[in-house]
């Protein structure tokens, strides 16, 4: 095989899920909106600072913003395993439009209070809590169990894709135009993915058996106990936990670094955030032709996002920081990719939407504690300032590797039972469909069922 044929053998593999129509029309709905959203968040961010000059009040902002994820992921999860998952993401969207709009029209009418954000932010949230779960569950359905590994790779792609493009377009038009147009932006944006799902072809969609209707907290339960019975979701479960709640709380920390530390605008926050896309995006090109990850990586790529992340509160140099969050960008999303292929290739069809509020809930919904410490810090700690933005990075890191550290201990407890030739028990029956508790490996080799 010539040099010149390598390059076009890799694109195909590392973008296979894409031949899949209902895929494709998912997923550039996705980053049509998602790039909108990040234009948003970053005006968002810098009107919250410019209206209260307050690193508390940014971070309830954002704790606000997650909140919902906190209390409703669950349920979430149990309404998306038994809801027809196309309509009620075409329903969501509708209502995240509104919402959208709403701050727009508030905004450039001038009536826009920080009140009047908080309250935005946590309707949003609350269609997240509903809209996440039922999204990352959907995922199968387009493209079936062979290319979800990759599907699940794209979809970090994309999403980090949408950071680099998002803050860069958001910086130019706050300067040109203003804050408001990139909210009307946003607003518009939502009508790519609407148009996407409406385009669907029914008959082209996997069929996933669908959740028999029976009491929510019993439904509930049933997905609560699988994941706690099953050792290799424990320890995605764990990481995730750490990561979602210390690590990953950029939406405070990168606008804080920005004003505190670097002393800088708008320009350095668009490149500080596009800086971590590009490495985000680079690490899901990657792990989309790499395929299935192994938890060997789970493991490595959230050790080296912890200590990079700590190395980024050390820095005081404006191009030190890009390249370092270059770097945590690429290992943060190396890890997101590796918990979210394994998950959603271990937990049976019929309980994915709920397994995946799980995730949502500590991976998304744990951010209103990250954020709500993370602007607690760097108002008190050291006086504020500078000072207490880099303690509260260092501290936040320190967090996140306790996480990761206990999650690699618990790791080796499966590998010390095999040792000992003892066997998982099945974790939980249901009348309606028998599984046992298995790892993603034993399901691609073949060895188990699921």
């Amino acid at each position: 095989m010539s040099i010149k044929h390598i390059g076009p053998r890799v694109l195909t593999q590392a973008f296979r899920s894409l031949k899949t129509r209902n895929y494709r029309l998912f997923w550039f709905g996705q980053l049509v909106s998602l790039t909108g959203t990040w234009m948003q968040d970053v005006a968002l961010g810098w009107l919250v600072l410019s209206l209260t000059d307050s690193a508390v009040a940014l971070g309830l902002t954002m704790t606000i913003r997650f909140l919902p994820a906190l209390l409703f992921s669950l349920h979430g999860g149990v309404l998306a395993d038994r809801l027809p998952k196309r309509r009620t993401l075409i329903v969501t969207q509708v209502t995240q439009l509104a919402v959208a709009l709403a701050l727009a029209v508030l905004y450039s009418t001038e009536l826009v209070t920080v009140t009047i954000i908080y309250v935005l932010a946590g309707l949003r949230g609350l269609v997240d809590a509903i809209e996440g779960p039922t999204r990352q569950a959907f995922v199968p359905e387009m493209v079936g169990t062979t290319d979800l590994p990759n599907a699940v790779a794209l979809n970090s792609t994309l999403f980090n894709g949408a950071r680099i493009v998002g803050p860069a377009i958001a910086a130019v038009v706050i300067s040109t135009l203003g804050m408001a147009a990139c909210f009307y932006v946003n607003a518009v944006s939502f009508a790519a993915v609407i148009a996407g799902l409406a385009a669907m072809r029914l008959t082209e969609l996997h069929a996933v058996p669908r959740a028999p209707r029976d009491k929510a907290l019993r439904q509930l339960r049933e997905g609560l106990r699988y994941a706690r019975s099953t050792p290799e979701v424990v320890v995605i479960f764990i990481v995730m936990a750490a990561v979602g709640t210390f690590g990953y709380n950029f939406q405070t920390t990168i606008p804080l670094v920005t004003k505190y530390v670097l002393v800088a605008g708008p320009s350095t926050l668009a490149l500080l955030f596009s800086s971590m896309g590009a490495g985000s995006v680079l690490a899901g090109l990657v792990a989309a032709y790499r395929g299935k990850p192994s938890q060997r990586l789970l493991l490595g790529a959230a050790g080296c996002f912890v200590v990079l992340l700590a190395l980024a509160g050390l820095s005081v140099w404006r191009a030190v920081t890009a390249a370092l969050l270059l770097l945590v960008g690429f290992a943060g999303v190396l890890c997101m990719t590796a918990a979210n292929t394994r998950l959603q290739l271990q937990v049976p069809g019929h309980l994915r939407g709920r397994v995946m509020g799980i995730y949502i809930l500590l991976f998304i919904g744990m951010t209103p504690i990250g954020s709500f410490l993370c602007g607690q810090l760097a108002e008190h700690v050291g006086g504020g300032g500078a000072t207490g933005v880099r303690a509260t990075v260092l501290i936040t890191a320190g967090l996140c590797a306790v996480g990761v550290v206990t999650a690699f201990i618990y790791a080796r407890r499966p590998a010390s039972r095999a040792q000992a030739g003892l066997r998982p028990e099945p974790a939980f029956s249901a009348d309606a469909e028998q599984w046992t508790a298995v790892s993603a490996d034993d399901l691609e080799r073949g060895r188990g069922t699921a």
